[in-house]
């Protein structure tokens, strides 16, 4: 039981050295996340349509 109670100790100590992001860091990296979602999507969307223009030409 006593290890338990320092492991959590030992957690609660370490939770207190965390530098957590500011608001301004986290609304520029949700910035990033948002644009690079949007342009692989138009990638992988482009992709799409040329793959199924190319099946139905071979179907055809």
């Amino acid at each position: 039981m006593r290890r338990i109670i320092q492991f959590f100790k030992e957690c609660y100590a370490e939770l207190r050295k965390v530098v957590w992001p500011g608001r301004d860091d986290v609304i520029s990296s949700v910035g990033v996340v948002l644009v690079s979602t949007i342009i692989i999507a138009a990638v992988l969307g482009f992709v799409d349509v040329l793959l199924l223009f190319g099946v139905q030409a071979i179907f055809k």
